[in-house]
């Protein structure tokens, strides 16, 4: 059976004591193991990574030189795209289809798109009233740790390595225990495209023990997280002391809002996806559906067709469209806001329970739906992290834009609307980071990426990146001599 150990140094380390199975989520087999980095071997990656940072071999690297490593990182990606589905699936259960052609596709626009910026980036310059001549010099943080989540483990930890290796730094990066498989061979691409060893390290482990050690260690001068929100409070507090800089992009319980003016196909289709793509487990999950009171019985009556009939199953059949949920304890957790809703005065409209026809084995929920009679209830208000969608009745504009931010989350809002009055008021008032006009989700690494509230702190994106991964010092050269006192010039 295959042992996923630390990468440190540019070399895979000899398996430790403690060693956690790797479950695949549609069998409930395990199909490999993992050795968990204590404190001295997250402190060994650490180092490495320093080591490699303050030599230069990465950071003092030309921007050209850069660039070819970007492009070879693509280009490798693209070879074994079919490879890292196939690993990516084993271990998350996310559908192969939907990994080969939408999410892992996202690791070379990543690097793509910071190769293009290595070759127009410039710095600010400029001469103030003509006595001062006052530039930016921008310089590599050091050392970031890189902790990536078990919904997107190698699309969401590309990012953070390109952004990291963009702006010259060494990085340890930690992806979920449960989902280790696509990250750690990654590793290997990434040192055959040309990234010098110690440059990018990977520990391995539970968040108390790995993560904990990493986010703690005094040479750590950065920590980006996506992930759970009490995880990320937790980060932040392990981080404070050191005055480490975070970046936590966390959860969501975003609205979805569908008005009667919408092109209702459109957003029937984005509802959707917004719902139970990525089997549900995506943090920009348009999870509360709120429908003018108009159109409401007509649309989800059309939306419940269409998720009954949503393909589920083995995710390595390429025609399935929703697979098994990460894990045994996600799956129970999930499954238990059913009765938290019927209790709470909502109607289940399709779903809740297990499939027929996956057998007895794996962690399987059909795709789910409840309306809900208010926004209090626990189902509008947590987290679900599932194919689970509810949905509320509004009757005016004001009424959907009051229960929009009627949350502790903040991280995207949804709006089908053709009302430009409408669109104006959603993208001033709603209390969300990314609001989407007439769109599903998505991404541009041009523009800035981050939550309102309890759905993170800063901003993945470029401007965002750049600042969080650079220390900038300003510069100021004298064209002339400037105005001073003199002190003790004139002492007799």
């Amino acid at each position: 059976m295959k042992t996923i150990t630390s990468y440190i140094g540019g070399q895979w380390q000899p398996a430790g004591s403690h060693l956690l199975p790797i479950v695949n989520p549609a069998t409930e087999e395990v199909v490999a193991q993992l050795s968990e980095a204590d404190a001295s071997e997250t402190a060994a990656a650490v180092a490495a990574a320093q080591a490699s940072w303050k030599s230069g071999a990465w950071a003092r690297l030309g921007a050209a030189d850069k660039r070819r490593v970007f492009h070879r990182i693509s280009e490798l990606t693209l070879q074994h795209l079919d490879e890292l589905a196939q690993l990516e699936c084993l271990n998350s259960g996310l559908p192969l289809h939907y990994l080969r052609h939408r999410q892992l596709p996202r690791i070379v626009r990543n690097f793509d798109f910071f190769a293009d910026w290595l070759s127009q980036n410039v710095e600010k310059a400029g001469v103030s009233d003509q006595d001062y001549l006052r530039f930016v010099l921008r310089e590599p943080a050091g050392v970031a740790a890189l902790i990536s989540p078990w919904n997107a483990p190698l699309a969401l930890a590309s990012t953070k390595i390109a952004a990291a290796l963009a702006f010259g730094n060494s990085c340890v990066v930690k992806t979920a225990e449960t989902t280790p498989l696509a990250v750690a061979r990654f590793m290997d691409i990434l040192a055959e495209a040309g990234v010098p060893p110690g440059v990018v390290n990977m520990v391995n482990g539970r968040g108390h023990v790995t993560g904990d050690a990493l986010v703690r260690h005094p040479a750590v001068r950065v920590v980006s997280f996506t992930g759970g929100t009490q995880t990320g409070r937790a980060i932040a507090a392990a981080a404070a002391p050191g005055l480490k800089r975070v970046d936590l992009e966390l959860g969501g319980k975003s609205a979805n809002i569908v008005t009667e003016t919408a092109n209702l196909d459109d957003a029937l289709d984005g509802a959707l996806t917004a719902i139970y793509t990525n089997n549900g487990q995506q943090c920009f999950a348009g999870s509360r559906i709120l429908v003018q009171r108009s159109i409401a019985d007509a649309f989800i009556a059309r939306f419940v067709q269409r998720a009954r009939a949503i393909r589920v199953g083995d995710p390595l059949d390429t025609r399935n469209e929703l697979g098994p949920l990460s894990n045994a304890a996600h799956y129970a957790r999930v499954c238990s806001f059913v009765d938290a809703a019927l209790q709470e005065g909502g109607t289940l409209l399709c779903g809740g329970q297990r499939p027929a026809g996956v057998g007895g084995k794996g962690y399987y929920l059909e795709p789910t739906a409840v309306l809900m009679p208010h926004n209090r209830a626990r189902v509008c208000q947590e987290e679900i992290f599932g194919p689970f969608a509810a949905f509320q009745v509004f009757d005016g504009f004001d009424e959907a834009i009051a229960i929009a931010n009627d949350s502790e989350f903040g991280l995207v809002s949804y709006l089908w609307s053709n009302d430009l009055a409408q669109a104006q008021r959603a993208a001033r008032e709603i209390e969300a980071g990314v609001v989407l006009v007439n769109t599903p989700m998505v991404l541009d690494l041009r523009f800035p990426f981050g939550g309102y509230k309890a759905s993170g702190v800063g901003r993945e994106g470029i401007d965002g990146m750049r600042h969080f991964y650079t220390e900038e010092k300003t510069v100021t050269l004298a064209l002339k001599r400037p105005a001073m006192a003199r002190l003790g010039a004139y002492a007799d």
